[in-house]
């Protein structure tokens, strides 16, 4: 298998089939990508495909492809939606931060104490990031395999095996505030600059957090599993019922009709679509029918019959039907006189008398209205005039 020779070059790859690896991780809780999809989303390319494989990207699954387990992580862990806990890589830290704490008390050269030191405080920060991200982990898992996982008894295992991990993150949580307070105290005393107190601050407050968290999950899967177990029990009553009733024992091997007549039938009742009447004597006799009916009349007496809030009367002037007289020219009542002329429409215009007093600018617009609107019963002549400083062409009835 090739690898990649530079950061370049994987990225680039990575860029280039990004389409790919989206679908591919997208897909991964349910099936693997098929191998003719995989070359639709590289345009069709086939040699693309191999290359991924070739370089350890994908696999191939005969007519899949699955991503590497390595890519499969990396995305998991950046993208922080891994649905598995590995408690070990917080004990792997701690090892690390053990033996680097030595080697710096060992060490007398400046510059590899300096690294040493940078490389404790980077285990640090890992360990708190780590165990940050198994406590989140811990408590989604926790609640999709409650919510989500169909058969009991497997529900119930997944339930004990997520508590367990949970006592393992809690036990590392206490290691490691252990190495911080008192199994190294000579490297804290002596390394404790700037740096490494920012560091030492963060890491105790995100494991505190991190144990209180651990707290409340441990309650939450307590009341799980008494949830189960409440429903198991309650499984396998309906399922005794059952057997006894499909062998017609249901009556003598249990106490039903005792236990029914001990409850309240009228909620399993259907619905009706009519108003049930109240008895009148249980009206008469009952105390608390008689606080209701007191409840009713009170309320009553306090409503002021007829409408609460009346408008005003609306005022006479609102009422009164006044007409508005708009000063403007029919220009129909024109273009009839005008058919029934023989004069070209200019002349026409400019000459008829309106019943208001119209300007030159007026009359020029009523004739470009009028050539306009009934340019159909008109007839356009190439002769043009000029009057008034204007040319216009001479336009006639048809």
């Amino acid at each position: 298998m090739n690898t990649f020779k530079s950061i370049d070059d994987l990225l680039r790859v990575l860029e280039r089939e990004k389409v790919l690896m989206k679908q591919m991780f997208q897909k991964r809780p349910s099936t693997s990508l098929k191998y003719d999809y995989a070359l639709e989303l590289t345009e069709y390319k086939e040699e693309r495909v191999k290359y991924l494989i070739d370089y350890g990207v994908i696999r191939d699954s005969g007519n899949f492809l699955e991503m590497e387990d390595v890519y499969l992580k990396f995305f998991e862990e950046v993208l922080q939606v891994n649905e598995s806990i590995n408690v070990s890589f917080v004990d792997d830290y701690l090892g690390r931060l053990n033996e680097n704490i030595d080697y710096y008390l060992q060490e007398n050269n400046e510059q590899r104490k300096y690294n040493y030191h940078k490389e404790v405080r980077r285990c640090l920060k890992n360990i708190a990031m780590v165990t940050v991200r198994n406590v989140i982990d811990l408590k989604r898992n926790i609640d999709n395999t409650y919510k989500n996982e169909p058969n009991y008894p497997i529900k119930l295992a997944k339930l004990k095996n997520l508590d367990e991990k949970r006592k393992n993150i809690a036990l590392l949580i206490n290691r490691s505030e252990d190495i911080i307070e008192n199994q190294q105290p000579v490297f804290f005393k002596v390394a404790m600059d700037t740096q490494m107190r920012t560091v030492v601050c963060d890491v105790k407050l995100q494991l505190n957090d991190a144990y209180h968290n651990l707290i409340e999950i441990e309650k939450q899967i307590i009341h799980y599993l008494n949830l189960i177990a409440y429903q198991n029990r309650i499984f396998e009553k309906v399922r005794r019922l059952k057997y006894l009733r499909d062998q017609f024992l249901l009556e003598e091997k249990s106490d039903i009709r005792q236990q029914l007549s001990l409850m309240n039938p009228v909620w399993m009742e259907p619905q009706t679509n009519y108003r049930i009447k109240l008895s009148v004597d249980e009206l008469r006799t009952s105390a608390t029918a008689l606080e209701l009916i007191k409840k009713v009349v009170s309320r009553q007496k306090n409503l002021v019959r007829g409408p609460k809030n009346i408008a005003e009367a609306i005022p006479q002037e609102f009422l009164e039907a006044d007409s508005e007289m708009l000063d403007a020219v029919n220009l129909q009542e024109v273009y009839n006189a005008f058919a029934a002329s023989s004069s070209h429409l200019f002349r026409f215009v400019m000459n008829y008398r309106y019943h208001k007093e119209v300007d030159i600018n007026g009359k020029i617009l009523y004739f470009c209205q009028i050539a306009s609107q009934y340019a159909d019963g008109l007839d356009f002549t190439d002769t043009y005039e000029t009057d008034c400083g204007v040319e216009y062409p001479l336009i006639y009835s048809k």
